[in-house]
């Protein structure tokens, strides 16, 4: 545990009292301080009393009276579409705003690291796809090269609920938009920056709001190095903004798919190709075609930035090599589950926008798709560029006739409205050399709890299937 310093004798309040939530109520007593807990759910505020931490309405009048500092998790509106009433009542009677990660960063170091010989790092993921894999994929290279690492935030552990890192440690944190948004302490040594799509845009007020969110980690955060992706304007813009000149290596400018130019630093995958430059020479080289973990351009972006972030911190190539072919994948992201008769079967569960869905078709040479859902704000037309390599789509959802127009005369569509229905459809009719793909391009809110439940309806029947 992290425990929040500046607390002590002090009323903190604790809005959402899910994962994060209660590690922070946790992580505010261990500092001294006295956690004022809220949840509007019965269930939440249960779990909470179970614990012995004080229950108070906090968006009541008067609750706030004696309180120093509001705590809010990440899934509460802080201002759009609307603040939640706790929130409004605290910026009201101008008691502070924070989060977990705000406390992370505030809290992290202490006088016990005057003893050590190389001071703990933290990296910080953010972006709108690949996040999740980036991360975990840097925290592996970290760990094959025998250093000491941490996964938390989004994925892994809550931050707060995390060991405090030992000499040389180091902590990787994936960031979402909602939490860099709102943070009022950013301050990681490597802050890595994958990509830009729409997403979450009624939660920043659009667009532009969506990015800023996002920026708050790199142009706030002032870290020591920057890790952007430049494949869309937003990233080539923030890595020009941060960059001191051509040459400045403090930014690692990150691509899939092109060559990068100019003497900076840069990692760019090709053809199937890591390479890294340095002052216009290429210094590296890597063969990702068979790197089974990581399957097609969008994962080759993200081997390009664990692999940024792994030399920054001081990993030789070929030990990142090496952590590159040992790396199994992240549940639910290109997820191989099976192969048989020359089939093999990918779940991709969490591709639930267009965006994630079209990298995963771009992935392999002939798809059985399975697809649908709760179909996200936009539309599907973003998707029909990226259907050349669709056999078949076999569409599920309560919606999946809707859905299934949405995808054009492009492709051949059956409507199966069911994970069942699908699979079995789909691998019956699957050919040698073909790839069963769950990439639904929606949420799964209409079917399942979430998407990792309908990832693990997709493997469980395919194993099934297989008898695996």
């Amino acid at each position: 545990m992290i425990p929040v310093r500046g607390v002590e004798g002090q009323n903190i309040a604790i809005l959402g009292l899910g994962r994060s939530g209660l590690a922070a109520a946790r992580a505010v007593q261990a500092g001294g301080g006295n956690p004022v807990c809220w949840d509007d759910g019965a269930a939440g505020r249960e779990r909470a009393e179970a614990e012995g931490f004080e229950i108070r309405d906090i968006g009541r009048a008067g609750a706030l009276d004696d309180v120093s500092l509001l705590v809010t998790s990440p899934g509460i509106p802080h201002l759009y579409p609307a603040p939640h009433r706790a929130i409004a009542a605290a910026l009201e009677v101008g008691v502070p705003v924070d989060n977990d990660i705000g406390l992370f960063f505030r809290s992290l170091a202490t006088s016990d690291w005057d003893q050590f010989e190389t001071i703990p790092k933290v990296v910080a993921v953010t972006g709108s796809n690949g996040k999740s894999t980036t991360s975990a994929l840097i925290a592996h290279l970290l760990a094959e090269a025998g250093r000491s690492v941490q996964l938390a935030g989004n994925i892994g552990r809550g931050v707060l609920d995390i060991d405090p890192p030992e000499d040389g440690g180091v902590v990787v944190i994936e960031l979402s938009s909602y939490q860099t948004d709102l943070a009022r302490s950013l301050t990681p040594d490597v802050a890595v920056f994958t990509n830009l799509s729409p997403d979450h845009l009624d939660r920043h007020g659009g667009y532009g709001g969506y990015f800023a969110a996002k920026r708050r980690l790199l142009a706030e955060g002032g870290p020591d190095r920057a890790v952007i992706g430049v494949d869309e304007p937003e990233g080539l813009f923030l890595a020009g903004q941060l960059s001191e000149g051509p040459a400045d290596d403090r930014v690692i400018r990150v691509s899939s798919g092109r060559k990068l130019q100019g003497p900076g630093w840069s990692v760019f995958a090709r053809k199937g190709f890591l390479s890294e430059y340095r002052k216009g020479r290429q210094v590296a080289s890597i063969d990702l075609r068979q790197v089974k973990g990581l399957p097609g351009a969008h994962n080759h972006q993200n081997a390009c930035a664990a692999y940024a972030v792994a030399r920054t911190l001081g990993i030789a190539p070929r030990v990142i090599e090496a952590g590159l072919h040992s790396y199994q994948g992240l549940p639910h992201r290109s997820q191989v589950v099976g192969e048989k008769d020359g089939v093999v079967y990918v779940n991709d569960s969490k591709a639930t926008n267009v965006d994630s869905a079209a990298q995963a078709l771009q992935a392999f040479d002939r798809i059985r798709w399975i697809c649908g859902g709760l179909e996200k704000e936009g539309g599907l037309e973003a998707l029909h560029p990226h259907l050349g390599n669709v056999a078949k789509a076999y569409v599920i959802g309560r919606e999946a006739e809707h859905f299934a127009l949405g995808l054009g005369d492009g492709v051949e569509c059956e409507i199966c409205g069911t994970m069942e229905a699908a699979v079995a459809r789909a691998m019956a009719e699957a050919q040698p050399g073909e790839t069963v793909l769950l990439a639904p391009a929606a949420a799964s809110f209409d079917q399942y709890d979430s998407f990792e439940k309908r990832g693990e309806d997709f493997m469980a029947r395919v194993r099934a299937a297989l008898d695996v």
